[in-house]
């Protein structure tokens, strides 16, 4: 069976856009599912004197596990926009090398990562101020994904391989198994045995290996555009020095603006149980209100770097603008729906209703970044596309660390306590990353298309 390699420089530009992003945003989708059903099913199926410690326990382990699995994620977009830069070029069969120095880089950066975290879970538990309450529920779950992160590391890398070669099929099956598997672990772990939030862990990395073997054995019965063969795997100094300057800078700004998330979260859990399992719920909910934004980031991540490989960067900022609306009127629809309902919505995944208040509290302020969410994460897409990481990198930390931070520090010291002023530093930094953004366009479009004349 031949791998699907779809190419980006000629035709159309909308249509084979959206038909990329729509196969992305389903597997964004799925993997939404992990956390949600995590949290979904140890809230409802724990018992009633502790479910707020469990709930409190997932949604800062998991938003801790998502910290270090964007890392990984936005570290591989070196290998997709490498990989988009080598078909774009012509040069698809080169893919073979890059893969296999994209293995050895990922696995140290693997057994590092498990070294660290499953001696260190309770000093990261520590670090978060986990309640007292879900302290040691918490650590366990840091642990046991800790000690997964082999698992989750290749999980990530083989999406971000086909989707640099313009299949976006490929990553949605192997989420989608991953996702089936994972909703199968929690029933049984945490429904049938009452493991509660150890259960959610074991069945989450487990679900992830499940897909990892399923997509070994897939790429055995798939005729890809490159050969892959075992003398590929080795330390290749040079491909790894252009994977790590692409993907470094993006996974640098992932993981601080990770950082400054956890640290609301660790500011939101010194104000007790109830506010840090809210704030969780809301994280869920948001998980799934900013699907599309970044499906179309990642897409138009593929679809630029082919564009900028072959010279054809008028192409490219022509999909920036088709992602930037479309994105923007679902946002419209996702405000509505955060703003207005968010009880509801807070509610699906909370049955306290003092936690799914906090939720709704929270989701409030989150509702005006769906304004501003599907703007600047298509520019980010664009710019990675390019190769401009270190401007990615530059304008995540200033907007993390000189608003988001600083605004909700000051929202948590005022009296009363409110979770939607707290949550305003979002798109207070939103803002913020839209002007830079323009600023940035400003200053390169010429050059950018004096590029694409001599490239002609």
């Amino acid at each position: 069976m031949k791998a699907q390699i779809r190419t980006f420089t000629e035709g159309q530009i909308l249509v084979p856009l959206v038909r990329f992003a729509l196969p992305v945003l389903a597997a964004l989708f799925l993997q939404a599912m992990y956390g949600a059903v995590d949290l979904l099913i140890v809230g409802r199926f724990t018992d009633a004197g502790t479910v707020s410690a469990h709930v409190s326990a997932v949604s800062t382990g998991s938003q801790i596990m998502l910290t270090l699995t964007n890392l990984v994620a936005s570290f591989a977009m070196g290998a997709t926009v490498l990989l988009g830069q080598q078909i774009g070029r012509g040069q698809a069969k080169k893919g073979g090398e890059t893969i296999g120095a994209c293995i050895v880089l990922f696995a140290c950066i693997g057994v590092v990562m498990t070294a660290l975290l499953v001696p260190g879970a309770p000093l990261v538990a520590s670090v978060m101020h986990a309640p007292a309450e879900a302290f040691d529920l918490t650590a366990a779950y840091i642990r046991i994904c800790g000690a997964g992160m082999l698992v989750i590391i290749a999980y990530n890398l083989i999406g971000s391989i086909f989707r640099g070669i313009g299949d976006s099929m490929t990553p949605l099956v192997t989420v989608a198994i991953a996702c089936a598997a994972n909703i199968i672990g929690d029933l049984v772990l945490v429904a049938v045995f009452h493991l509660g939030t150890v259960g959610a862990a074991v069945a989450t990395v487990g679900a992830q290996a499940v897909s990892v073997v399923f997509s070994l054995l897939l790429l055995r019965h798939r005729e890809l555009p490159f050969s892959l063969r075992r003398d590929h795997i080795r330390f290749h100094g040079e491909l790894i020095g252009r994977i790590t300057r692409i993907g470094l800078p993006i996974a640098t700004q992932d993981l601080l603006v990770g950082i400054s998330f956890l640290i609301i979260q660790g500011i939101v859990n010194s104000l007790g149980v109830v506010p840090s399992a809210g704030v969780g719920v809301a994280e869920k909910v948001c998980a799934f209100i900013m699907l599309v934004p970044s499906a179309f980031m990642q897409s138009m991540s593929a679809f630029v770097a082919q564009n900028a490989g072959a010279g054809k960067p008028d192409r490219a900022v022509k999909a920036l603008r088709c992602g930037i609306l479309l994105s923007l009127a679902v946002g419209v629809v996702m405000f509505y729906l955060s703003f207005f309902h968010g009880v509801s919505l807070a509610s699906l995944f909370a049955r306290d209703p003092a936690v799914a208040a906090a939720g709704a509290d929270y989701l409030k302020a989150y509702a005006i970044d769906c304004m501003l969410t599907p703007v600047f994460f298509c520019f980010i897409g664009f710019y990675n596309g390019i190769g401009l990481t270190r401007f990615v990198m530059l304008q995540g930390i200033v907007s993390a660390f000189c608003v988001r931070v600083p605004v909700s520090w000051l929202m948590s010291r005022r009296t009363p306590v409110s979770l939607f002023h707290i949550g305003l530093a979002t798109p207070c930094s939103s803002a913020l990353q839209i002007v830079m953004c323009f600023v940035c366009m400003a200053v390169i479009y010429k050059k950018l298309m004096g590029i694409g004349k001599e490239s002609v």
